[in-house]
């Protein structure tokens, strides 16, 4: 099936780590809260998100709470987060830097894509809807499966 924006599909997780092929795109949908691993415009993969707890509109500063909107790229990684491993996505991007040079703001930074919190009195956190800072959270199985399936330098679209 080819990517297409108007569609979305339930596609099962892939059963086996050898089954995991490497994705070229990661393609989020905010208001849909799921994102997608994309392989030459195929659906792959796609998972249920909690995003930043003022999830609507795009991130302007430092502690606006809300997940950034446009194009990025996963930069590097770290697998002793806080958070159950964490991807971290380049924002803010040139267009960010300028905006938010013009409105006299910090754009903020070290939006992630992340498991769960790893301190056991902040796992209240993944039954309460939108609760990150403005990152990209997902359940820790579909976590591992992102790492597995998603090189630094992978092209992230994230759509209002």
């Amino acid at each position: 099936m080819k990517y297409c924006l108007l569609t979305l599909c339930m596609l099962p997780l892939a059963a086996a780590a050898n089954d995991i092929p490497k994705v070229d795109a990661i393609m989020v949908f905010k208001a849909d809260r799921v994102l997608m691993l994309l392989n030459h415009g195929e659906i792959v993969a796609q998972y249920p998100i909690a995003l930043g707890a003022e999830p609507i509109g795009h991130k302007i500063k430092e502690g606006d709470r809300r997940t950034p909107e446009g194009r990025y790229f996963i930069d590097w990684r770290n697998p002793d987060s806080r958070f159950y491993k964490s991807m971290h996505i380049s924002y803010p991007n040139q267009l960010d830097l300028i905006n938010a040079q013009l409105a006299g703001v910090h754009p903020g930074g070290m939006v992630m894509i992340h498991g769960m919190p790893s301190e056991p009195e902040l796992r209240w956190m993944d039954t309460h809807g939108d609760w990150t800072d403005g990152c990209i959270a997902v359940a820790n199985q579909h976590m591992d499966e992102i790492w597995r399936r998603v090189p630094d330098g992978t092209l992230i679209v994230i759509k209002p």
